[in-house]
């Protein structure tokens, strides 16, 4: 009897040992959530998307925002382009939009029509690079006038060959890779150029994805196409840019032609628009403040030109006292400056 009896004993001591290790397994899990966890009131997701040409200074800088142990905040950062961009966030799907043109009047009123205000904070100056495959050993330089003469409207299935934009050019096939529909680069480039936003052929390879026209271009001996400058650098061993003359002469895209104010009508700002009643506040806001924080030195590393502290500090003012809208009036304004950008950072 004595003998089952202690049987029984050690059965049940073993059975509420092995229960208390599963128990005590459980529970470290629980309390030690890994950035991976599903439990989105544990790890919250900060949600970002919009321009492609944005997004290597927001992917850069939310790497390195999530490096640090103690981020309690995964960041999401995806490309649909400043106008996709904005459609999400317009409807509350996002908390930061990525963006490289000012919110348009038409996206102004969607955010307004769904209680959605914006933040909106200039973040980096960009030479938008007109580039051609490197086997290209004629064009050196093109006139803003050529580019118009290349993609406007009624280009369209006329203008598709070298020789009929400059004479001199030989009589090869004109391929062309540009941003698409939804890409705020596709709106200023064409505004700039052909001098109304959005005007453009249609018969070229259109993309929100700037690595996919670098990736075309570079393929192809009889290539142009246009996108930031970040991407031109990035792939600057398989691609040649183009100088740009609006009439004073060819100039490449560069920061020292941004700074100078000579790279025209190419050089424009870049932005982002921040939510500032987004449900997961307290995180996004700490995720914005530490972006200012490193965005002047990210955004020269990854190709673009910072701007001057003094902007980035102003920015962080007005996120944190919720300084909401925007100085441009839902319209691009070609040919600004750096010193006029923060003209109407301090005005605002």
């Amino acid at each position: 009897m004595n003998a089952v009896v202690k049987k029984l004993a050690l059965a049940v001591g073993m059975l509420v040992l092995a229960s208390c290790t599963t128990s005590q397994t459980s529970t470290s899990v629980q309390s030690a959530p890994t950035a991976n966890a599903s439990n989105s009131e544990i790890v919250p997701t900060i949600k970002i998307d919009g321009s492609s040409t944005v997004f290597p200074i927001t992917e850069a800088i939310a790497k390195q925002y999530q490096a640090n142990p103690s981020t309690k905040a995964q960041v999401s950062v995806n490309i649909s382009g400043t106008s996709g961009g904005f459609e999400k966030f317009c409807a509350g799907q996002t908390d930061i939009s990525n963006a490289s043109r000012p919110i348009s009047t038409k996206e102004m009123e969607a955010c307004k029509n769904n209680n959605i205000q914006y933040v909106e904070i200039p973040v980096a100056f960009d030479a938008l690079s007109v580039v051609v495959n490197p086997q290209n050993d004629w064009a050196k330089d093109i006139t803003v006038e050529e580019l118009k003469k290349m993609w406007e409207p009624a280009a369209e299935g006329k203008i598709t060959r070298w020789n009929q934009v400059r004479a001199s050019w030989p009589d090869r096939p004109l391929i062309l890779f540009g941003a698409g529909e939804k890409s705020g680069t596709f709106d200023y480039f064409t505004e700039a150029t052909v001098g109304k936003a959005k005007a453009s052929r249609k018969d070229y390879t259109a993309s929100e994805d700037d690595e996919v026209l670098a990736d075309g271009i570079s393929k192809d001996p009889n290539a142009l196409g246009y996108f930031g400058y970040a991407y031109y650098k990035e792939h600057k061993s398989k691609l040649k840019v183009l100088g740009v003359d609006n009439g004073k002469g060819a100039v490449e895209p560069s920061p020292e032609a941004v700074h100078q104010n000579k790279y025209k009508p190419l050089a424009r700002p870049l932005f982002i628009y921040v939510n500032p009643y987004t449900a997961q506040k307290h995180h996004v806001y700490e995720f914005v403040n530490f972006y200012l924080k490193k965005a002047p030195q990210v955004s020269d590393s990854v190709g673009y030109v910072s701007l001057p502290q003094e902007i980035y500090q102003i920015g962080v003012v007005h996120l944190n006292k919720g300084k909401v809208g925007t100085v441009f009036g839902g319209e691009a304004q070609l040919d600004l400056t750096i010193g006029q950008l923060l003209q109407k950072q301090k005005q605002f």
